[in-house]
């Protein structure tokens, strides 16, 4: 999920879970772009107005209650200011533009790192629920708290640029025939979707990492920095600040998150253990053995973090999907506004209020033929009230059907927590808005759409499996990836990961966890950490392993909720009132709750349980056991 400049509600961005690309960072991930943006001014601005207000005298309840409303008016005025700007900066792409968004940006970084400095001032006071929820949000808001030391501040802000700097700038060059031929990731990730060749696929692994060994020392010391800032907001570290924003114990969280990790564990293994046989099938024993650790460059991802680009490969004979969504959408004739028409419609018939006239007047649907623009898929908040817009440039895909879909429940969830207080306009943890996306999505089955008249009839279940797998290569495949990317940063955070082992920690993570290995060896004069944007781009990566949780826990509850009996793969909620009621109850809680009674609103459980991965992908995990019956899996 993204929201721009930090990450308590303000202009809210949501683009869709991490899929990869660095064109894919979700709009909480320019938090660290815009605090790079901050000119040496505002930095002492912030630290002479939180100095100024430490010398104060005694504080008082009442002090607290008016900072705090002080400082939503505050935020909410330039929030809608850095809306528009970022707004501009997207549908219109120029100098000027992009100008008058890194203003915005400034003047609301500087905000935040005054008001969460402010609040942090209150620690030692005696306070009700309500008010302590809020100031804590203020003082978690920033992902990199900066130090009160301007000059440890401006140091935090240039690195954090060159960081980004060096990850925008990657690109990977070879010669052939005396021309020089460079790749961007993009170009890089569609060979490594589409080829085959595991030398090709080897060379281009390799070449997108030479990008990230300048930036250990970088990181090593806004690591350093950025200790210090949490460490003056009343945390330990970094990494007990990152894990104390879920509603419990910094400890508690972590333990829960490997506790659902390993709920899901089994179906991973047998997944990873069928990939890797049929991986074997296609390469051989000499690029990939038949037992042990799967080569990280031949899963048609940069990352390994999905695997859905090699269900060629995967895929048995006469595995085929259910239906071909793409000549679905094709046949029917819709315009891309149409498309957006019939997301729009899945909402209403839960019964959300029908979008809003300035939604249709102000979204972009369609790329213009006039201008440059940012393409990638997104829903905006720009007041926090009704004027809410997605940007994407639809093509008539299957995708984008899907996609906008998704998109949409960012808008309604927006929109439906519209009266909560600024600091709660937000999901109820940084997983929920993401879930809620991809819940929907869950419900494009062939029942849905034979309801809505892009099908006669809804198949038979004989292919649900090829439905399943499709599926599970990227939900599945990704859990893993999702777990341990924060969990590398929890130990860089807190000691006990030192600089000097970096990379051998990063791998001994993808090892454990993903049963992948790297193609060639690494050493620490690699930073392969660095090779993914949302590490040089600091960004939070538990929300990720969190939202593919809630999903299915979401998807499952509002299915009961339904009256459906039968598997949870062929459920749709689609014109069900009770499952809507269901589901608007808990949008409209928005942030103000803490999340386990946001979860307990929609499921009647007060945490997670990744159990209803494994009710959703049975019929595939039966499949999976009878195909490795023979098979030596795991890879210790």
């Amino acid at each position: 999920m993204k929201k721009l400049a930090l990450a308590i509600a303000a202009t809210v961005v949501f683009a869709g879970c991490d899929g990869g690309e660095s064109s894919k960072q979700t709009a909480q991930e320019t938090n660290a772009a815009a605090q790079s943006q901050l000119g040496s001014e505002a930095v002492q601005a912030s630290s002479d107005a939180a100095q100024g207000a430490q010398n104060g005298g005694e504080l008082s309840v009442a002090d607290a209650t008016a900072f705090l409303e002080e400082a939503q008016s505050r935020l909410a005025e330039m929030s809608e200011e850095l809306s528009h700007a970022s707004w501009l900066a997207s549908t219109y792409i120029n100098t000027d533009s992009q100008y008058v968004e890194s203003l915005a940006s400034e003047r609301f970084t500087s905000l935040a790192v005054e008001l969460a400095n402010e609040a942090a001032r209150f620690d030692d006071l005696q306070l009700d629920d309500e008010t302590r929820r809020q100031l804590t949000m203020l003082k978690q808001a920033l992902v990199l708290p900066a130090p009160k030391d301007p000059k440890l501040t401006a140091e935090l802000a240039q690195i954090q640029s060159k960081l980004q700097g060096m990850y925008g700038a990657g690109k990977y060059c070879t010669e052939a025939g005396g021309e020089e031929k460079c790749y961007s990731l993009t170009e890089m990730g569609r060979l490594m979707a589409e080829s085959r060749d595991p030398e090709q696929l080897k060379e281009l692994w390799v070449g997108w990492r030479k990008v990230s060994p300048p930036m250990k020392p970088l990181y090593k010391r806004q690591v350093e920095i950025a200790n210090a800032g949490a460490q003056e907001l009343g945390y330990d570290n970094l990494s007990v600040m990152w894990r104390s924003k879920y509603d419990m114990g910094a400890d508690e969280f972590a333990a829960d998150m490997d506790n659902q990790w390993n709920k899901v564990k089994p179906l991973y293994e047998a997944l990873h253990c069928h990939v890797r046989a049929k991986l074997n099938e296609r390469y051989g024993d000499d690029v990939v053995p038949p037992n042990g650790k799967i080569p990280a460059h031949l899963l048609g991802n940069m990352w390994a973090q999905e695997w859905g680009n090699i269900y060629d490969v995967v895929k048995d004979e006469g595995m085929e999907a259910p239906y071909d969504l793409d000549a679905l959408i094709q046949d029917s004739g819709m315009s891309e506004k149409d498309m957006v028409k019939v997301g729009e419609r899945f909402f209403t018939s839960l019964g959300f209020k029908p979008l809003p006239e300035t939604f249709w007047e102000r979204s972009q649907f369609t790329k213009p033929r006039d201008r440059d623009v940012v393409c990638h898929a997104s829903a905006w908040n720009m007041d926090g009230q009704d004027d809410i817009r997605i940007k994407m440039c639809i093509q008539k895909t299957a995708d984008d059907f899907i996609t906008v879909h998704h998109e949409l429940g960012h808008n309604f969830y927006q929109r439906i927590y519209k009266d909560q207080p600024f600091l709660y306009r937000e999901g109820a943890n940084d997983g929920f808005h993401e879930a809620v996306g991809d819940v929907i999505a869950l419900s494009i089955t062939p029942k849905y759409l034979k309801e809505i008249g892009l099908m006669d009839e809804v198949p038979g279940s004989e292919k649900d499996i090829g439905f399943l797998m499709r599926q599970a290569l990227d939900k599945i495949a990704f859990l893993p990836f999702g777990l341990l990317v924060d969990k590398w940063r929890w130990q860089v955070f807190d000691g006990e990961v030192q600089p000097g082992d970096y990379n051998k920690a990063w791998w001994q993570l993808r090892e454990d966890y993903q049963g992948i290995q790297a193609p060639v060896e690494r050493s620490e004069a690699n930073f392969d950490p660095g090779a993914k944007y949302h590490i040089p781009g600091n960004t939070p990566y538990a929300r990720y392993f969190l939202a593919r949780i809630q999903q299915f826990q979401f998807h499952r509850a509002l299915c009961e909720a339904a009256g459906e009996e039968g598997p949870l793969h062929r459920c749709s909620i689609y014109n069900n009132e009770a499952a809507g009621e269901k589901l608007r109850n808990m949008l409209a809680m928005g942030a103000s709750k803490p999340w386990p009674d946001a979860m307990q609103a929609i499921t009647g459980q007060r945490e997670l349980d990744a159990s209803a991965i494994i009710d959703y992908f049975q019929p595939l995990m039966g499949y999976l056991e009878e195909q490795n019956k023979d098979r030596q899996c795991g890879w210790e």
